[in-house]
């Protein structure tokens, strides 16, 4: 069918933040849609809240909204743009439960408004919708597990009647298994359904027997209009069922299916797209097996693309994202060609004669009390993936591309961590799934432990473990030989199985260097391999390449200028999407300019892994060995060696920059950047350049951080070298806290964890600048010493929280003209001193008009793709061709350096993954725990704010009761902001000693809230205490329903049961909650502003003063 002309402007919905369930899967998505949709000759419309994402560039859209993805604005966007279509389908759950709200209120998918293409709302009804899913599987005649729909607790209670103890419970339409548990008690069930419930935007929840322990997959399935429908990819969890499939080490193609059971799993997959209605586009279908009768019942179906939509897409080649746009638009699969080979249609089913293997990371560490056991609810924050010949090769690719500090499966320091542990215990830990299970296997096996037995405790099927045994059997083989006496064979052999050269190293007590010299020297190095979508049936025409060990190499030689662009690896806490958008930016910019670009990086979710990003993709682990093995091959190709760009995917690959020769990095020099991280080396250059800074030092063991604290006193920052995202960073007020942070810092050494102490990497020390404010500057400075600011970002938050947790301001609300230029002054003085060519981010704390320089990062920083969305000017191209030797001048000249939009206000805000992680103080500190952020933009900094925290999740009351409760620092602020809240229309309840405060100052207190500490248990009669039965606390009033908005700051240190107590009732109930003074007021700026007048929308091409 030829494309639609009856359509002229298409509405995309994006996923907004990256949140635990929804990450930048959708960026990699929404982006090609936007990129096919444009190039197809439609106008496309744009709405997400992220600035972090390429899709919200101004030039991915004719109109691009950054504003908050709430069903008023999108219904005031499509008054404003009034497009012909909205397509939900790109932009995960977010977009598909927008797109139900909207066509509700009969603005979207009824005649005379917006067509819903991708999926129409009753085939998205029917799959989100648990009880019309399963009477939609048993009509076809599809197995369903036995189960009932409740819309209460009471008629849960019912329905358990007839389903029985162990149970699941999932909410309808929910992201990541949020609100998903297994009960086995009658309290388990209780909590799990009360908590679905609540998780639910309809308020409805399945019980279905559990069948944990059953064997988990999922099939991509594509439809076109024609009813044509393909198997994308088939994949297979490792963990079996009771795992979300998001936190499960999943495997392509699957591998235990027999074909008579793949082609059942298949039928069925079809029979389901069908009867639930999906008409075009991509949808993930997933079942469980029976291992002992191989009888197969259907999950659920996602009828969007999702994350494993970019898996299967990454997997195989094959660009599910951008073949559903088309399809959308009229197109059938057999009317669309491969980009791979040019030759087939998309009709065509991928084959694959390699093994994928995908990893979850987690970031359990961040969050002080939380349980790292794995369940339903998923918690990982990002993944990465590796492609090899057998699974033991791409497992342990995989295993070493987490960046946790191992080097595959064991055969590293970590495994210390065993030696305590006798084989009772370390089998009996392989029941319980955590992200430690995999290795906790592997050592069941190195230890001779029958594979039936492990099986039975894990869950994990023969067959994988017989795979991972073949990797200790060859590990016994080489711990017999040495460096000297392995033969070629012998060196592939081990290769093949995926053992590393750290792996080697560590298993004969050498250097890497050494077992890679030895390696090299018997002619051992790895061949690059197409991935081709076809299994070599027809020549790939895209270059997309995994590593492997065998005769022949893929990669094309070409005389043309290479540059080899490292990525971030997986997404984490800290390093996200940010550092991703800044490697593609230099992609596009260096192709641009004539430029052989070519990535390296291992994270399936991201458009740097889009094979059509650079001229060359090479999806490989980021460590020493595979970055020089890379090296190698494009040496080889081109005749001479690459340009390698290490300053914008992070700290990742900037602390691989030493292992690099010097002569290939381009942009600041190693050199330069250890100056930045080398605390002494700083502290010399900081002096020479008369740059103030807190008073500290380093020190590498308790003896010298206590020497330090003498002479700078308490309280201090302390902080790790070379980590990003505040790994391990603590506010310290006494020699007690100091102890204990050295010795976390200490054993995380140990055991090559981020973080770690040691001789090389020793730990930072700083006086702490209490009610600082912290400021952020991106620049860059060029070969001839010119540097362009790109930002001058004022935080919200005090310092003490650490930036990537703290709101910020472009341009800044609070700094005088004359601290705005001292701070630019030191900033060109540092990049003069350091040499700096490309981006540099410096912060600084200014404090009683005074500045301090904190620390400065000579690489792309988090705030980058924020400053070129409130600017218009794209900081990460202009950087990369500066690397290359470009001068501003000249890109000013071409049209690359523009002058910044001006005349709005940009607000920045954390989006925070606490409604996983419940039992977690929300409290923020100087440690990062945002998974994801979004953006306000408006002509004010309250207006901008107001949005900005609604994208992020916060909606501010018009009116209703805020709780206030400060502690005693800040009590000196109590009577501003109750004055404030009282004058846009709330009423404040208070604790006892800010109620105080207030009353003394004539604002008036609704009534006087008792604490929680004080409050008693009732009698053994049933009744309540007499302080119970006269005044409830502020946790029964935010459970009642009570409180609209909560504000509790917390006591400095120590720990404080009452603030804990609040702010955890506040975050499960998803009660608005700020925990600093600064982030209050700007929260009653905000609505103050919004009750003045309502608030508007605008696109970003109209703030950069363009239009379309």
């Amino acid at each position: 069918m030829p494309r639609r002309s009856d359509l002229r402007s298409i509405l995309v919905i994006g996923s907004g933040p990256i949140v635990i369930g929804q990450a930048c899967e959708f960026d990699y998505s929404g982006t090609q849609a936007c990129r096919v949709l444009r190039a197809e000759g439609y106008r496309v419309i744009l709405a997400n809240s992220n600035p972090a994402t390429i899709m919200t560039d101004p030039d991915f859209a004719d109109r691009t909204y950054i504003e908050p993805l709430t069903p008023d604005v999108l219904a005031a966007i499509i008054e404003r743009e009034k497009p012909d279509a909205v397509l939900p389908t790109l932009g995960g759950q977010t977009a598909l439960n927008l797109a139900m709200a909207l066509h509700e209120r009969g603005l979207v998918g009824v005649p005379g408004t917006p067509e819903l293409i991708g999926a129409n709302a009753e085939a998205i009804a029917t799959a989100e919708d648990r009880e019309k899913f399963k009477e939609a599987m048993i009509e076809i005649g599809l197995k369903v597990p036995k189960s009932g729909i409740a819309h209460s607790y009471e008629e849960a209670e019912a329905v358990l009647r007839k389903v029985k103890l162990p149970a699941i419970i999932r909410p309808a339409y929910i992201l990541g298994g949020r609100g998903t548990g297994i009960a086995s008690d009658m309290a388990e069930f209780e909590r799990i359904v009360k908590a679905g419930l609540a998780a639910s935007p309809i308020n409805e929840v399945l019980i279905e027997t559990s069948i944990k322990g059953w064997k988990e997959y999922e099939l991509e399935v594509m439809r076109d209009r024609a009813d044509n429908c393909v198997i994308i990819c088939s994949i297979e969890n490792v963990d079996a069922m009771g795992v979300h499939t998001g936190d499960s080490i999943t495997v392509a193609p699957a591998m235990t299916l027999s074909d008579v059971e793949y082609q059942e799993m298949r039928n069925a997959a079809f029979a389901c797209i069908r009867r639930v209605g999906v008409e075009t586009g991509g949808s993930n279908v997933q079942f469980a097996v029976n291992p002992k009768t191989g009888e197969q019942v259907v999950i659920e179906m996602n009828p969007r693309v999702s994350r494993s939509s970019a898996l299967a897409s990454k997997a195989t080649g094959f660009p599910i994202a951008k073949i559903a746009a088309k399809l959308a638009v009229g197109y059938t699969l057999d009317e669309i060609a491969n980009d791979i080979t040019k030759m087939t249609p998309a009709s065509f089913e991928p084959t694959i004669d390699y093994v994928v293997t995908k990893v979850p990371r987690w970031a359990f560490e961040k969050f002080d009390g939380a349980s790292n056991v794995l369940g339903t609810q998923m918690r990982s924050v990002g993944e990465a993936m590796a492609i090899g010949r057998t699974f033991p090769e791409s497992l342990q690719k995989a295993l070493r591309s987490l960046e946790i500090g191992r080097a595959g499966l064991n055969c590293d320091a970590a495994e210390a961590n065993f030696a305590s542990l006798d084989d009772r215990q370390i089998l009996a830990a392989t029941e319980t799934p955590t992200p430690e299970r995999i290795f906790q296997v592997g050592e069941c096996i190195r230890r001779g432990i029958d594979l039936e037995a492990i099986h039975k405790a894990s869950g994990i099927d023969v067959w994988f473990l017989d795979q991972m045994k073949a990797i200790y059997e060859e590990r016994d083989a080489l711990a017999g030989a040495s460096l000297s006496s392995l033969d070629k064979r012998a060196w592939r052999r081990a290769k093949r199985l995926g053992f590393s050269d750290a792996q080697l190293a560590w298993l004969w007590h050498i250097d890497e260097s050494k077992v890679r010299a030895a390696r090299e020297a018997v002619g051992v190095v790895p061949t690059y391999k197409s991935v081709d979508t076809c299994s070599a049936e027809f020549a790939a025409e895209t270059p997309y390449f995994y590593s492997t060990y065998e005769d022949e190499s893929e990669v094309r030689p070409s005389k043309k200028e290479r540059v080899i662009i490292l990525g971030s690896g997986p997404n984490r806490i800290g390093q996200g999407i940010e550092f991703d958008y800044c490697c593609v930016h230099a992609s596009f910019a260096l192709r641009a300019a004539g430029y052989e670009t070519v990535m390296l990086n291992c994270n399936p979710e991201t458009v740097s892994t889009d094979y059509d990003t650079s001229d060359r993709l090479y999806f490989e682990p980021l460590t020493t060995e595979d970055v020089l093995n890379v090296i190698a091959a494009e040496s080889k190709a081109a005749g001479k060696k690459p340009r390698v760009i290490v300053s914008l995917g992070g700290q990742t690959p900037l602390k691989l920059a030493g292992t690099i020769p010097s002569d290939l990095v381009a942009g600041t020099s190693p050199a330069s950047i250890d100056i930045a991280e080398d605390r002494e080396q700083w502290n010399v250059l900081c002096n020479r350049l008369g740059i103030a800074q807190p008073p500290g030092a380093t020190a590498t063991d308790l003896a010298g951080a206590l020497a330090v604290t003498a002479k700078t006193g308490y309280p201090v920052l302390v902080r790790p070298s070379y980590v990003l995202g505040g790994r391990a960073m603590r506010i310290v007020h006494d020699d007690a806290e100091l102890t204990q942070a050295m010795a976390e810092m200490e054993r995380f050494g140990t055991l090559g964890r981020e973080g770690g102490l040691s001789a090389s990497r020793p730990v930072l020390i700083d006086r702490f600048l209490q009610d600082a404010t912290e400021v952020d500057v991106d620049a860059i400075r060029d070969e001839v010493g010119e540097v362009l600011i790109g930002g001058v970002m004022e935080h919200v938050e005090e310092a003490g929280i650490h930036s990537g947790d703290s709101a910020c301001a472009l341009p800044p609300q609070n700094l005088s003209p004359e601290v705005v230029a001292a701070i630019e002054a030191d900033v060109r003085k540092i990049a003069e001193a350091l040499d700096v060519r490309g981006l540099i981010n410096v912060q600084f704390a200014v404090a009683d008009g005074k500045v301090y320089v904190i620390e400065a990062n000579p690489r792309a920083s988090r705030t980058v793709p924020f400053v070129a969305k409130a600017t218009g000017v794209p900081l990460a191209m202009i950087a990369s061709r500066v690397m290359l030797g470009a001068t501003l001048a000249e890109l000013r000249r071409e049209g690359l350096v523009r002058t910044p939009a001006t005349g709005h206000v940009s607000v920045k805000e954390a989006v925070l993954p606490f409604n996983r992680f419940p039992e977690v103080d929300t409290a923020l500190g100087p440690e990062m725990r945002s998974t994801g952020e979004v953006m306000g933009i408006d002509a004010t900094f309250g207006r901008a704010f107001i949005k900005a925290e609604s994208a992020a999740g916060t909606e501010l009351p018009m009116s209703g009761r805020v709780f206030l409760t400060l502690n005693d620092r800040d009590k000196a602020f109590a009577a501003e902001l109750g004055r404030a809240l009282v004058e846009v229309g709330c009423s404040v309840v208070a604790t006892a000693g800010t109620a105080k405060v207030l009353a003394d100052a004539g604002v008036k207190v609704e009534s006087v809230v008792g604490k929680v500490s004080e409050r008693r248990a009732e009698t053994p009669g049933g009744m309540a205490s007499e302080r119970g039965a006269k005044t409830l606390d502020a946790v029964q009033l935010i459970e009642r329903g009570e409180i609209a908005f909560v504000i509790n700051t917390p006591q400095a240190s120590g720990t404080h049961s009452d603030g804990e107590a609040i702010r955890k009732a506040a975050n499960v109930k998803g009660v608005a909650l700020v925990t600093t003074v600064r982030a209050a007021r700007a929260a009653v700026q905000g609505m103050r502003e919004r009750r003045e007048a309502p608030l508007g929308i605008r696109s970003l091409q109209e703030y950069h003063g363009k239009s379309s």
